[in-house]
């Protein structure tokens, strides 16, 4: 059984047991998530709603991107970074 779930403006296909990595919930790690879902589905039935629980496993941050601004002969040079902090999400029921 697999369902579709959104969250942090991005859909993302689950099923029990899979890991994935979503911008930032409000939680400790251990702590329990509910996720509405779009739709779910198994063995070619799909259905509407629902809900998914999900275990925050732990809160950390992804790579860090580099933002540089250049203008040609203008003496014109911006250097700035990014992180952005992530959670990383384990299912461990789709209902």
């Amino acid at each position: 059984m697999f369902a579709v779930v959104r969250t942090g403006g991005k859909q993302y296909r689950v099923a029990t047991d899979d890991t994935i990595l979503v911008e930032k919930i409000e939680g400790e790690a251990g702590a329990s998530v509910t996720l509405e879902t779009l739709m779910s589905g198994d063995a070619g039935t799909i259905t509407q709603g629902g809900s998914v629980t999900a275990t925050i496993v732990a809160q950390t941050k992804a790579d860090k991107v580099i933002i540089f601004k250049k203008r040609r002969r203008h003496n014109y040079r911006r250097k700035n970074g990014h992180r952005q902090q992530l959670t990383v999400l384990k299912i461990t029921s789709v209902g």
